[in-house]
This record gives structure tokens, C-alpha cells and sequence, in this order.
């Protein structure tokens, strides 16, 4: 049985991911209207610009939100809704005409396109009143706070939902929002960011989801399995239960997200779903990946992440857990380009840039970055170039003695005829090679070895084509190094009992002869 969150709501609080102050310039738009530009998947399928180029009104309560789309020309006629001040019930009406279809118990953006709600000035804080997106596209939600929506109890709003999105939702970017409850289900909460019943191309990005039995989910049930392509990045999730997401069928992008006391599960991936998750912080948190509470598997493709205190349950009929070294077992391509940072930097980035009234501020991605690029490219956009490695290999072979001779070797599925063991044979005759275009390669010891050198071997006629890698502590999956072409790899000298060598992307199939190790 799920705890309700009521009782952990003083200490969530109180939790916070603070680190040093970091070197990147944070860039400040003047919250006076929408700013930036969508990223993510809303940048697909035509793109997400909301109200752009329409016309700018300001409203101070909920029926003027409500009368500002009534009074527009047509239901797709653009505009940017100004919103200052508290929107709650007690100023929230429905208003008719033939282009809106409002109620009075929410934000209703029903059968509408082409809209920005913005919040301005002192801000915007919808209280105990939810935002429903139905039957909409190309919606923008930026710099507003959505706290203590019930579904039961007194006052109720949006089925219990800060923000809602069902049935033929298309091109939604959330931005620079607060969502919060004060509990669970007990206390008449549900979930802070939903989609369901076919919601498609929505990005969530620099916002705070917390004190909430229940994140978001991505599909109502495991038969709703046509919600997908959703982006959430640099997002804050704190003192949350479950489903940060949950994700049934579909695609899920999570990427330099700070996660804080998640009680009970993460990312819950299930009923065939496919989730990538790169370079997040995870800290005092379990179960943070995997499928739970269900039968129906999903899957992930993991790297780059830290996880801080994070504890994990023992697989069972029902629970799937990705812990402790969260191994990948799919591969998920992403159309667009992104730019990550480096995951010991993103505690300390979200916390100066996520939420409402911070100035709209994002992360240049300075922070020891890398940038992937589209591993499946839009038909319209040419095939990328391979970008300049992070981290050059030198030259010249270490020196010293090969570590890897005599030690284990493990990894993620291998194609066929391929052996994770051919790695550390020192014959270059023989090599291993993923089941796909990507996966992990391991060196394991029976002790803690210090290494500060790899190098990684090509087998003959395959030089060149690993394009992406990441270096791994095995241990505590902390990066150590990353680049785009293998070779020999330097790094600060470190004690662990495993090393893993992840391919994010390759030219063709890769054929790793030899994963040296070096002190």
C-alpha cells in the first residue's frame, strides 16, 4: 500500500540539492511576456509556438482568461493571456462563444489552438485550480504556480490534476512552472502533470514538480498505450511517491532532472514503454528506474547518471527494478538536438533555474557538456556531422601493465557469435559487439582497483565507428569521461571495482577487440 506524503511534507521542505556555485552563465529573459523557445519533442511535428505573432492580453482572475479565448476570432485565432495575481474559484467562471469552450471549475484550453498562458509581474498562482488541455494544439504554459488541485474533498478542480492533458493533444511546452500539492491521494490529491488518451509531443522543462503522492503519468491504463514523445529536462522532482513519470506505451526523453526523496518508485517505464535517461542526479530517493507494479514490462536506455543514496528492491513478479548499475535493455533514438550537462552540475543548475519567478533562467550548457545529436533525423533535416570529441585520446598506448588481462568482463545484450570475454584475451583477432548500434561493455575485478587510463581497441576494418561514448564507475555509475571517438581515455585516477564503456552512438556496428585498463 502507497503512504500518503501528508506526514513527509515538512521535511521534503526542508530537502534541497545544493551544491557549490557552478560556472555557467545563466542567461535572464524579462518575465513581461512568453520567452525562449520550445525544446524537446514539442519541437517536433511541426513545432510549438503557442501565441506567438497574436494578439497580447492581461488577466487577472480565471474569467478573463476564460473571456480573453471566447473573444478571439476563431478557436486557432493566436494569442498571449498575461496572467498576474491569484486565479482561483472564487474568480474563475465559464464564459461562452464560438471559439472557446471554458467551465467554471478550471483553466479550461478545450478545442483550441495556438495559445500562450504566461505569468507576469509579481506572478501568477492558479490556487486549488487546475489547468485541463482537451483536444488542443500548440499550447505554451510558462512562469505560473499550480498548488493544491483535489479531486476530492473541497474545493475539487481537474479530476485532482495541477496540469491535465487528454484526448488528441498535440505540441504542448510547459516551462518555468511550480506544481505542487500537499499530500497524497488520502488527502484528496492525484497527479501533477498528466497525459492521457492520446497526448503526443509535449516537453516539460525547468520546472518544479513536489510534495505529491503521484509525479505524472503517460497513459491512463496499460490499454492506453498511444500518449508518447515527451521530453522532460531540468526539471525538479522533490518529495514525490511515485511516477516521476510513470510511462505506459510510448517514448519518454529524461535528461538533466534532479531528483530528490522520491519515496517509493522513479521512472516507472512499463506496459512497452521506452524511456531514455541521461544525466540525471538522483539523491536519498528508491527505486529511481525500472517497471513496478505491474506484469507488463517496459524498458530504458540509461547513461550518464548519478545516483546518490539511492536504495533499490529485490525483483519480484510485480517489480523490475533497473538498480544498482541501471544496464540498458533498449536503445531509443532522439529526432532533435540537445545539449546536456555534466550530472554532478545539475543539482545545482535546476536549483537556480527551475520553477516560477526565476526569471525565466536556463543552463547554456557549459557544465561539462556533450551534445548528441539526432540519432533519428527529421526527413527535412540533413544527416548530422560528428561532433568534435570532449575529451581528445591521446596518441600514444599507456604504459604499464594491461589490468584487463585476468579480469571479468560483463555487458549489455552482445550479438551473436560475440563473447564479452574476447575484450580482455589480449587478441585482436577476437572482439565483442552490442546486439545493436549501442550498449555497454565491462571490466570487473574481484577488489577495488585504481585505473586512470582505457584504451579501446577497434577490431580490424571497424576503426572509427563508435561516434558517441561514455566512460562509467561501474560502482556508482558516476561519468568519468566522455567523447566520440574510442581510442585511449584519461581520466582522474580512480579506485572501483568495475569499469564500463558505453557506446551512445556508432556509424556502423561496433567490434571491440580489446578494453585495456591501465594504472
Amino acid at each position: 500500500m502507497r503512504r500518503p506524503v501528508a506526514r513527509r511534507v515538512q521535511a521534503g521542505l526542508a530537502t534541497a540539492a545544493v551544491g557549490a556555485a557552478i560556472c555557467v552563465a545563466l542567461p535572464v529573459h524579462q518575465a513581461s511576456a512568453a520567452a525562449g523557445s520550445a525544446s524537446g519533442y514539442a519541437t517536433q511535428n511541426g513545432g510549438t509556438t503557442g501565441g506567438a505573432g497574436g494578439q497580447t492580453v492581461r488577466a487577472t482572475t480565471g474569467t478573463a482568461i476564460h473571456a480573453a479565448l471566447c473573444n478571439r476570432a476563431s478557436s486557432s485565432t493566436p494569442i498571449v493571456i498575461e496572467v498576474q495575481g491569484t486565479i482561483n474559484h472564487g474568480n474563475t467562471t465559464k464564459v461562452s462563444g464560438s471559439s472557446c469552450n471554458t467551465a467554471a471549475d478550471k483553466i479550461e484550453l478545450k478545442e483550441i489552438s495556438n495559445v500562450t498562458i504566461v505569468g507576469v509581474g509579481s506572478g501568477a498562482v492558479f490556487d486549488q485550480l487546475g489547468i485541463h488541455i482537451r483536444d488542443s494544439r500548440n499550447i505554451i504554459i510558462q512562469n505560473v504556480t499550480v498548488r493544491n488541485v483535489k479531486k476530492s474533498g473541497s474545493p475539487t478542480s481537474n479530476g485532482g490534476d495541477a496540469i491535465g492533458m487528454e484526448s488528441s493533444v498535440r505540441n504542448v511546452w510547459v516551462d518555468h512552472v511550480t506544481l505542487e500539492a500537499s499530500g497524497g491521494e488520502s488527502e484528496g490529491y492525484d497527479g501533477l502533470f498528466d497525459m492521457k488518451d492520446d497526448v503526443q509531443y509535449v516537453t516539460l522543462s525547468y520546472s518544479v514538480l513536489r510534495n505529491s503522492g503521484r509525479g505524472g503519468l503517460i497513459g491512463s491504463s496499460e490499454s492506453d498505450r498511444g500518449n508518447g514523445f515527451i521530453t522532460f529536462h531540468h526539471n525538479l522532482y522533490q518529495n514525490i511517491d511515485s511516477r516521476t513519470p510513470l510511462l505506459r506505451g510510448g517514448i519518454a526523453h529524461a535528461y538533466n532532472n534532479s531528483y530528490v526523496q522520491l519515496n517509493e518508485s522513479g521512472i516507472n517505464s512499463r506496459a512497452g514503454a521506452r524511456a531514455k535517461v541521461e544525466n540525471n542526479y538522483f539523491k536519498n530517493s528508491r527505486d529511481v528506474l525500472g517497471t513496478f507494479y505491474t506484469s507488463e514490462a517496459g524498458y530504458w536506455q540509461a547513461s550518464g547518471n548519478i545516483l546518490d543514496n539511492v536504495t533499490w528492491s529485490s525483483p519480484g513478479s510485480e517489480t523490475n527494478p533497473a538498480g544498482p548499475g541501471m544496464p540498458s535493455n533498449t536503445s531509443v533514438s532522439i529526432p532533435y538536438s540537445y545539449r546536456l550537462d555534466g550530472a554532478s552540475c545539475v543539482p545545482d543548475i535546476v536549483r537556480q533555474t527551475a520553477g516560477a519567478n526565476m526569471g525565466l533562467k536556463e543552463s547554456n550548457g557549459s557544465c561539462t557538456p556533450t551534445t548528441p545529436n539526432p540519432t533519428t533525423p527529421a526527413p527535412t533535416t540533413p544527416n548530422p556531422t560528428t561532433p568534435a570529441p570532449t575529451t581528445p585520446p591521446p596518441t600514444s598506448t599507456p604504459g604499464g601493465t594491461n589490468l584487463s588481462i585476468g579480469a571479468g568482463a560483463d555487458g549489455s545484450s552482445k550479438a551473436s557469435g560475440t563473447s564479452y570475454g574476447d575484450v580482455r584475451d589480449g587478441n585482436l583477432g577476437t572482439y565483442w559487439s552490442p546486439a545493436g548500434s549501442t550498449g555497454d561493455i565491462s571490466i570487473k575485478w574481484g577488489s577495488a582497483t585504481s585505473i586512470s587510463s582505457i584504451n579501446i581497441r577497434e577490431a580490424s576494418g571497424s576503426v572509427g565507428s563508435v561516434t558517441s561514448w561514455q566512460v562509467l564507475n561501474g560502482d556508482t555509475s558516476a561519468v568519468l569521461a566522455s567523447g566520440s571517438r574510442a581510442g585511449v581515455i584519461t581520466f582522474a585516477r580512480t579506485s572501483l571495482k568495475k569499469v564500463t564503456f558505453r557506446i551512445n552512438s556508432s556509424a556502423a556496428t561496433p567490434k571491440i577487440a580489446e578494453f585495456e585498463t591501465y594504472a
